[in-house]
C-alpha cells in the first residue's frame, strides 16, 4: 500500500508521529506531517491505518500500488 499526505490540510497535530515514527514525521519549520516512506505492510501498515483513523484533519491515506 502507498501512503498519500496532504500537507495543505494538515494541522500538525502530529498524531501520526507518535502512533508511527518509522514512516511520519513533523516538519521543524511548520510542524506539518513528513513522510520517511511512502510504503507500508504488516505491523507498520496497521499503525499506518491507526494513525490515518486518529488524524484530525484527514490529510492521510492510502492507495493500492
Amino acid at each position: 500500500m502507498r501512503i498519500v499526505t496532504d500537507t495543505g490540510r494538515c494541522v500538525g497535530a502530529g498524531q501520526c508521529a507518535l502512533t508511527e515514527p518509522r514512516v511520519f514525521d513533523q516538519s521543524d519549520e511548520d510542524g506539518t506531517v513528513v513522510l520517511l516512506t511512502d510504503q507500508a505492510e504488516g505491523e507498520v501498515l496497521n499503525n499506518v491505518q491507526e494513525a490515518i483513523d486518529l488524524c484530525p484533519s484527514q490529510a492521510l491515506s492510502l492507495k493500492e500500488d
